[in-house]
């Protein structure tokens, strides 16, 4: 993002990411639902008006405001400071999803939370080149806050609609909210080098349409909270691929933070092992299982 941001202005990179999304998704369910034997291409019970415009303003704000949020933040911030504002989401998601959706507050998750969002402060406090304004914190915010509000608004869709239907339909939708954009971007097309629109075809393929519906299909199986807990693993990720790609060596201080954030998914999303109140088995106390006669 930071890359083709260069070339495209956020509105323009928005849409053609979001259109390449949906284009890539599109065909995805194609295939799925042309299967013999597959279900319609809107699942074998189709949704209702109601359903399909909450889906629709979903998508407008999860694939449409939050992308553009997020291109403009990266305008006016350091990577640094960017992921330290977009990392505040998965705790508001928690925060929400406790009160929303009767998660709760586990104090495994809220620990592990805890751990992994001070790993995020120690590679963003290392990454920081000190490129920030006030227009930049606030977009960085309000990208945080859709973030979150969208992944708990997600979770009480797919109770009614599969993960693939939900992300291209909302993915759809995004798009279409991005349409005031297009004019912009047919005219940036016409002049940023090749670089810019590979990088906008990978961001719309992998990032987009690859990545948010296996986020959908994790977050149809398990908590809200747990799934944005396995998010504080982005960091570490990045400060690796940016050594081994980029040759950008990371102070010891991101190595740590890494460290921590790897540790706080592994307290946040390690499930509680169950205690068993049953005695020993037979076998156990020294004698063998009587044969009842």
């Amino acid at each position: 993002m930071r890359a083709v941001g260069h070339d495209l202005s956020p509105g323009a990179l928005a849409l053609g990411r979001m259109v390449v999304g949906s284009l890539t998704l599109t065909v995805i369910v194609l295939v799925v639902r042309g299967r013999r034997g597959g279900p319609p291409l809107l699942g074998r019970r189709p949704p209702t008006r109601g359903l399909l415009g909450a889906v629709a303003l979903w998508g407008a704000a999860w694939c449409g405001l939050y992308n553009l949020a997020l291109n403009a933040a990266e305008r006016h911030l350091d990577a640094g400071t960017t992921a330290l504002l977009v990392n505040v989401a998965p705790v508001v998601v928690a925060v929400l999803a406790g009160l929303l959706l009767g998660e709760g507050f586990p104090a495994r998750l809220l620990a592990g939370m805890a751990i992994a969002f001070a790993g995020v402060v120690l590679i963003a406090t290392t990454t920081s080149a000190g490129g920030t304004d006030v227009a930049g914190v606030l977009l960085g915010l309000v990208a945080a806050l859709v973030y979150a509000g969208a992944a708990v608004a997600q979770k009480r869709l797919l109770a009614r609609l599969d993960a693939l239907t939900v992300t291209w339909l909302g993915a759809v939708a995004g798009t279409v909210a991005l349409m005031p954009y297009l004019p912009t971007l047919l005219t940036e097309l016409g002049s940023v080098p090749a670089t810019a629109i590979a990088g906008t075809v990978y961001l719309g393929v992998f990032p987009t349409a690859i990545a948010f519906l296996t986020w959908g299909y994790a977050l149809s199986r398990t908590t809200a909270g747990r799934l944005a807990a396995a998010t504080y693993a982005v960091p570490p990720i990045v400060v690796l691929l940016s050594w081994g790609l980029l040759g950008e060596v990371p102070a010891p201080l991101a190595l740590t933070g890494g460290v921590l954030c790897l540790a706080g998914v592994v307290v946040a999303t390690r499930r509680r092992r169950r205690r068993t109140t049953a005695g020993p088995a037979p076998e156990s106390v020294g004698g063998r299982i009587p044969s009842g006669r």
